[in-house]
């Protein structure tokens, strides 16, 4: 089963060329095969993630047959083979979207499937070196997905998200180098013995903790290394938005969190309390800041941006604490927002093509004009403030929990705060949806506008593929919430070893 972990980078290299050179002579058979490869992505990533649950041990794949740690080691354990599942999921769900939605050109489709190439490679790799190729692969994925946008302003956000996101990658190259000069090893499991051998008082290693972590913190979108993301999400087309809100900054979170618990283990987080204190402080002005940006937002997908800022410096508080509830909690949160997350930014873009609604004072009586897509939009926006039984409830809840019981009073109030602070921008959206009259001239949308990925253009309705996983998304912010009794158990041998207990 081990022979299935490559393919996941793999099958969609393969597919985005074969895409490309496919899509260039017919460009009707693009979209079917990016569909095709996002199909056998999703059963790859369960039949390892099955292997690896049913198991409860880590598999690994020597890539060329070279042993580690000189040679390529790819790993997946209980959390990678969950982030796994994620990205491959979700790839599959916003690609049904993009079917009417668009852009879907033979170029944006071979960059989506690199994107998704990126990802899987982050969540899979046993090396440091390869995680910044990865890194790197997703990030330039990433830039050239945002701006296929229509407009200057996808541009702008494109060359914004393109410079500040080279400096974080930029940042945890230096860090992985300074790792190296310490230790002579890049392999991670490898990379955790040297460096406590090196000892954690080191120069070299506190250096280079503090470089990845900053490096990764600027992927993960935590205040104030955020600024590319708002305009980043509000200029990119609605599919991409959901794409990369869903997943860029939360496998970046969890490759914050591999380096903290795998390599520099939480031994160094015990030893330095400096780093444990710096972490948490950072995360919890990311908590505070991106909630007060996001009530301050009139624009609903620059809300929606700010609200993830708030969202990721809750789960990287959870995984700071190092407390198995809060790990637990801030591992069921990571895969629990790109849920909710990706499925509102969906449900916003479809509500745009229906009533042209991009604003908050434009969304007054959109309960009546569309109420499936109203409805799910506030089951998501409820699951976000975290009301039982809903997954985003269970998350925090545990993180909440983590906080008590290390006795981080502080983080435990700024949760609280935070969700106090998510439900007023998310109930002023429901009120006006819901309690209010629609306006009595209706704004026009504007179909047949070109987009920038070769002629196609945008929709002037929906189709039922985009409103049925608009509305799965919402079913599963549900649904996962119960759920997640079980995947604790599953998720139980990986907390042992990660949190060495």
């Amino acid at each position: 089963m081990s022979d299935l972990v490559p393919l996941l980078v793999a099958v969609p290299i393969l597919a985005a060329v074969l895409t490309l050179g496919v899509g260039h002579l017919v460009r009707r058979a693009a979209w079917p095969l990016a569909a095709l490869a996002a199909v056998v992505q999703v059963g790859l990533a369960a039949s390892v993630a099955a292997t690896v649950y049913a198991s409860g041990e880590a598999i690994s794949y020597e890539l060329g047959g070279f042993e580690p740690p000189y040679g390529i080691e790819l790993v997946v354990d209980g959390l990678s083979a969950a982030v796994v599942v994620l990205v491959a999921v979700v790839a599959l769900g916003v690609l049904v979207y993009a079917r009417r939605a668009g852009p879907r050109s033979p170029a944006f489709l071979t960059e989506y499937l690199l994107l998704v190439a990126g990802l899987s490679g982050m969540s899979v790799t046993g090396d440091m070196f390869n995680l910044y190729v990865f890194l790197e692969i997703t990030g330039l994925a990433a830039y050239a997905l945002v701006a296929t946008g229509d407009s200057g302003r996808a541009a702008v956000g494109a060359l914004k998200y393109l410079v500040i996101g080279t400096v974080g990658a930029s940042l945890f190259l230096l860090g992985v180098g300074y790792a190296f000069l310490a230790t002579g090893t890049l392999n991670m499991a490898d990379l955790s013995v040297r460096l406590a051998e090196v000892g954690y008082d080191a120069t070299l290693v506190r250096a280079s903790f503090a470089l990845v972590v900053v490096g990764l913190a600027v992927k993960t979108a935590l205040y104030p290394l955020h600024t590319w993301q708002p305009e980043a999400y509000a200029s990119a087309p609605d599919s991409v938005s959901a794409f990369i809100a869903a997943l860029v900054s939360t496998v970046s979170a969890y490759a914050l969190a591999r380096c903290v618990f795998s390599i520099y283990t939480v031994d160094f987080l015990a030893q330095v309390p400096l780093a444990r204190t710096g972490l948490l402080t950072l995360a919890g002005v990311s908590i505070v800041a991106g909630s007060v940006l996001a009530v301050l937002q009139t624009e609903i997908k620059r809300m929606l941006a700010y609200s993830s800022v708030s969202q990721f410096g809750l789960v990287v508080a959870g995984f700071t604490l190092a407390d198995p509830a809060s790990v637990t909690g801030a591992t069921i949160h990571l895969l629990g927002h790109a849920v909710m997350k990706g499925g509102l930014f969906l449900a916003a873009g479809a509500i745009a093509v229906i009533a042209g609604a991009r604003t908050v004072d434009e969304y007054d009586g959109l309960g009546a004009r569309a109420p499936v897509l109203s409805g799910s939009f506030a089951v998501l926006a409820l699951a976000m403030v975290g009301v039982p039984p809903a997954v985003g409830f269970v998350g925090k809840w545990y993180i909440a929990l983590g906080a008590v019981q290390s006795e981080a009073w502080p983080i435990a109030v700024v949760i609280l705060v935070s969700t106090l602070l998510t439900l007023a921008y998310f109930a002023r959206l429901l009120e006006r949806m819901f309690f209010r009259a629609a306006p009595a001239t209706e704004r026009v949308t504007a179909p047949g506008a070109a987009v920038a990925d070769g002629g196609y253009t945008r929709p002037d309705s929906v189709s039922p593929g985009m409103v049925a996983v608009v509305v799965l998304a919402a079913a599963l912010a549900l649904v996962l919430g119960p759920a997640t009794s079980q995947f604790e158990q599953l998720l139980r041998p990986t907390l042992e070893t990660l949190l060495q207990l």
